[in-house]
């Protein structure tokens, strides 16, 4: 004869304890996944992580050029008299956000909307007049002074 050492009741109870352990144990091995930045040329878009966070707390200084420097993972076809659109999540949008082209700062100043368009023809010549085929854009968010985010895309010239 075999006795019941728990009822049922407490089993439930076991069970339930059990499942809402591993459930936070699953929680807490998941990171929170970065804010997203999303470029689109006519009907093509692409999106993507950053590709240097630190939760919104800034980017510490001798991490900032190396990250700059990083091969954007996404990359976007766009003819020369195309449109750009480029979206970010209200979040990066608050602190404010700046375009780097190449590794450098191309605007002084902070963009404080999720969304705007600007021509393609500004991506593809230098300010020394050179044209290229490939051109790596930054979205970099920005909270004063100090870089928080930094998002990459390469544009490729459609030829």
């Amino acid at each position: 004869m075999t006795a019941a050492f728990f009822s049922a009741k407490g089993r439930r109870a076991g069970a339930a304890l059990g499942a809402l352990s591993a459930g936070l144990l699953v929680l807490t091995a998941c990171e929170k996944p970065t804010p997203l930045a999303t470029v689109t040329v006519n009907s093509d878009s692409v999106n993507t992580e950053a590709t240097c966070y630190n939760d919104g707390k800034a980017i510490k200084e001798n991490e900032i050029q190396p990250c700059l420097n990083k091969k954007a993972e996404k990359t976007i076809t766009v003819a020369i008299d195309d449109k750009v659109r480029f979206g970010v999540d209200p979040e990066i949008a608050e602190n404010g956000w700046t375009l780097f082209i190449n590794g450098q700062q191309a605007e002084q100043e902070p963009y404080k909307k999720t969304y705007r368009t600007i021509p393609a023809s500004a991506f593809f010549t230098s300010q020394t007049g050179q044209t290229s085929n490939t051109t790596q854009v930054s979205i970099v968010e920005t909270s004063g002074k100090k870089l928080t985010g930094i998002w990459h895309f390469e544009f490729k010239k459609d030829s």
